[in-house]
Parts: structure tokens; C-alpha cells; sequence
């Protein structure tokens, strides 16, 4: 089975590389794919892209491998959903997987992932020990930590190439997993509590496999305390009439099976499902539990912004117009106290996510090219997703640059999954902008790749 896998995945590559010289010269190069998990606008084109239709699966898992931890072999467009279907029948999971089925392992680790064990395993990117990156310049180059293109690929967007090929670490897990909800009423101790947790990877005497936390309002924070477990017990199933997100407010303690945590946002979309009536007790009943995943109600919300639907509403109620606010930011964790109380007072949205990560670095200990996280420093992923009611000023997005503003103000960094406002030069300088572009040169000599910068900002 393994020797027929690698030869589909050498039969795709070849596809790749053929649908890269249909391609005319002078031509931008991009994917020929329909579907994403970004949250800002993509240029339309009718041109040609790459076929990465072949590059959807796991090649091989290996759980013995002579030597080190067990690996997978993945292709990069292959989703979480199906790399911990194929992982999980032999007790192992990827270090990291990221809250939503349909993200890619290729998406996570250039455009950056984050899950709660990122406080113990860094991002998914740090757990890669080799890559297949095609290129720019139509080359499949095999790149592993410490490389000048595997440093810079991490926040580089597709814009240094595409993973086809990734060799990763995986870890072993047991059936279930043990929860706790502790509550804080002081966003000062709550921060104290993530870096001592951090640290010794326990809380109370008790091991802590995953941590993450929700800031529901000013004062009522909660810390998701996880802790893999072979007992068994009455586990609670949230894909169902129950929504997640309402239980860490309502018990002191859970039990999931693995596969169920894994997927614990999905369902529901962190609490966004509720902009759908997914969480209306009737309309839940009436809506199949197969549709109530985050792919469903991204394409929802594909058709309200192409219809326009919450604008006419608005519009008809007279509320001002919204300004759209979908970010995720990572802060200092001794910084996160006063993030909390600025957002409170300036953005004024709730719940936001807390996602503690402690980044690994890579050879050597150097961070990141394109995401200058101190290695061993505690940050604390802090994630948003919604509208704020701004009025007419909401087309020049204030509450989007404000929170740009006071994230590299605190010392922290912004993701670029979603909509940025950055001038070239901040750009340049917040996300290294100069070896970014040394890089690309390199591999990209004909420019044939869209820059970050156009990516991110300009949405090209």
C-alpha cells in the first residue's frame, strides 16, 4: 500500500508541474483551488492554476519508525480532518491540529496554526522535519529546519511556493480526555497562571496536555485545563443539541473522547455558528449534524458577503454599518491583561479565544523569518471573529488598525490570515520583510509568485 501511495503522490507532483508550464510566461502563478479558510478577499482571475488536486492525502504513517518519534508522511493540501482520520486508528495525532477540519497541513504551516498544544509544541510548522516546497520557478526543492526557505516558509502565504510533500512528528494520545474549567475574575492572575502552567506543564499537581482559555466579559475568564486519559467515563457530545462553548461556563469538569476534543470548535464554529441560528434550539434540531462544521458556515458567509444580506438588514433597522473585525494577535502573556482591558474598552466584543503557544524556534534557536516570535518567550494567541457597528467610518476599518496599532505596541504580532491594513514599510518591518523578499528572489527569480505584502494587504 505505501510503495502504490508514493507513486500517486509522484504521479501529482507531475501534474503539478505540467499544469505550472501550461502556465504562459510573465503570467501570475497561483492554485487551482475553490475552497479556503482565509478570511480575506482573494483577486479573481480566470487564468489557469496549479493542479493540486492529487495532493489531498496521507502517504504514509509510520508508528515505528528505527529511529525518533513516530512521522507521517502528508500531502500539503491534505486537511486535519483527514490526516487524524488516518493518524488516530494507530493512537497518534499530529503535535498541533488546528481547530477546523477543511485547514490544510500545507495552509497551517505557511500561513501558521495554533491549538492547545501549542503551549508544549509550538505551531504546526515546528513539528515539520522535512519538506517537498514547489517553487516559483516551477522547481520541487526538498528543504528541512535550518534551510533558508524552510525558515522563511512559515508566514510566507504562498507567497515562496507550495508544500506537495511534508514529513511530520507525531505524538500518542489515549481514547479520552479529562477537562477542567477553572474560572478567573482577574485577567492579572489569569495571565500568571498561563506562564506558571507553561512552565511546568502542570496546574495544582495535575499534568496539563492542552490549555486554552475564553474570555466571555471584563472579569469572567475561563482557562481549559486538558489531560489526555485512558479511564473511561460518560463522555459529553457537543455535536448534538449542546453547543461547547456554553459548558465552560456551566460545569466545572468534562470528558471527551479524543477525536470529539480535536473537533470541539468545529462544530460550532468557536460561538460564530450563532450568527446562522445554528444554535437556536429549533433551528438546531432541524439542522443535520453533518452540515454544523466550519466549511458549511464559511460558505454561508461567502453568500451573505456576496449578496449583501446583513447590510440591507442594517440598513432597514437603521443600525450603523458594521465594521468586519476577524483577527487573531498574539501577546506577550505578561502583556495580556492590558490587551483584554483595551479590547474591552475600544472594541468591545465578545467572547475572544486564549490560546497560549510557546514557540520552539528553529535550528539553532533562531525564530522565524516571516514571524519573529522569540523562541521560549510565553505569548498568548488571543482570537476574535465578528462585526463591530462603527458607521459610516467602518469603510476605512478604525477598529482594525486600532487593534493592529496596540498589538506591536504590546510586543506582540498579528496573523495574516485575514484582512491587514499595514503601510509597505510597517509591513517590512514587522514581518521581516528585506530576507523575505531575499528568499523569493531565490527561488522565485521571475517573480512569477504574488509578494506577501500584494497577499496580505492589497489581496491579490
Amino acid at each position: 500500500m505505501a510503495d502504490r501511495a508514493w507513486d500517486q503522490h509522484r504521479r501529482a507532483v507531475e501534474r503539478l508541474g505540467s499544469s505550472y508550464r501550461a502556465i504562459p510566461p510573465g503570467e501570475p502563478v497561483r492554485l487551482a483551488k475553490q475552497t479556503t479558510n482565509l478570511f480575506r478577499a482573494r483577486a479573481a482571475s480566470s487564468a489557469p492554476g496549479l493542479d493540486v488536486s492529487g495532493l489531498t492525502g496521507v502517504i504514509e504513517v509510520d508508528p515505528h519508525p528505527a529511529e525518533g518519534p513516530p512521522v507521517a508522511e502528508v500531502q500539503g493540501m491534505c486537511t486535519y480532518e483527514d490526516l487524524v482520520d488516518a493518524t488516530l486508528p494507530y493512537g497518534l495525532i499530529p503535535l498541533v491540529v488546528p481547530q477546523l477540519r477543511t485547514i490544510t497541513l500545507g495552509g497551517a504551516v505557511t500561513g501558521l496554526g495554533i491549538e492547545s498544544t501549542s503551549f508544549r509544541n509550538g505551531l504546526p510548522h515546528e513539528s515539520v522535519l522535512e519538506m517537498d516546497v514547489f517553487t516559483g520557478a516551477g522547481e520541487v526543492v526538498t528543504v528541512r529546519p535550518g534551510d533558508e526557505l524552510f525558515d522563511a516558509f512559515p508566514n510566507s502565504y504562498g507567497s515562496l511556493g507550495y508544500a506537495t510533500r511534508l514529513r511530520i512528528e507525531l505524538e500518542p494520545v489515549p481514547p479520552y480526555v479529562a477537562l477542567r474549567h477553572v474560572r478567573f475574575d482577574d485577567p492579572g492572575l489569569l495571565a500568571k497562571t498561563i506562564e506558571e502552567i507553561t512552565r511546568s506543564g502542570e496546574h495544582e499537581g495535575a499534568r496539563v496536555d492542552g490549555l486554552d482559555g475564553v474570555a466571555f466579559a471584563p472579569g469572567e475568564y475561563y482557562l481549559t485545563l486538558a489531560r489526555w486519559t485512558d479511564r473511561a467515563g460518560e463522555v459529553s457530545d457537543y455535536t448534538g443539541q449542546q453547543v461547547y462553548y456554553r459548558s465552560i461556563q456551566q460545569r466545572d469538569s468534562d470528558l471527551l473522547t479524543i477525536y470529539d476534543y480535536l473537533w470541539r470548535w468545529d462544530t460550532d464554529w468557536f460561538w460564530c455558528s450563532g450568527a446562522f441560528g445554528a444554535q437556536h434550539p429549533v433551528l438546531r434540531r432541524l439542522w443535520p449534524a453533518s452540515k454544523r462544521r466550519s466549511d458549511v458556515y464559511m460558505r454561508l458567509l461567502g453568500l451573505d458577503r456576496k449578496l449583501g444580506i446583513a447590510d440591507r438588514l442594517d440598513r432597514r433597522a437603521g443600525r450603523p454599518l458594521r465594521e468586519r473585525v476577524v483577527q487573531d494577535i498574539e501577546v506577550p502573556a505578561d502583556r495580556l491583561p492590558e490587551f483584554l482591558d483595551w479590547f474591552d474598552a475600544e472594541i468591545g466584543m465578545r467572547p475572544v479565544w486564549l490560546c497560549p503557544l510557546v514557540s520552539r524556534g528553529s535550528t539553532g534557536g533562531r525564530g522565524w523569518t516571516a514571524y519573529p516570535l522569540e523562541p521560549g518567550a510565553t505569548y498568548v494567541n488571543v482570537g476574535f471573529w465578528g462585526t463591530v457597528h462603527v458607521g459610516p467610518d467602518a469603510v476605512n476599518a478604525p477598529r482594525n488598525r486600532a487593534i493592529e496599532a496596540k498589538v506591536h505596541d504590546l510586543g506582540g504580532h498579528k496573523s495574516l490570515y485575514s484582512e491587514a491594513f499595514y503601510d509597505p514599510e510597517t509591513f517590512d518591518r514587522l514581518y521581516n520583510g528585506p530576507a523575505l523578499a531575499a528568499v523569493k528572489r531565490r527561488h522565485d527569480p521571475d517573480d512569477r509568485l504574488t509578494t506577501l505584502y500584494d497577499k496580505a494587504v492589497r489581496s491579490r
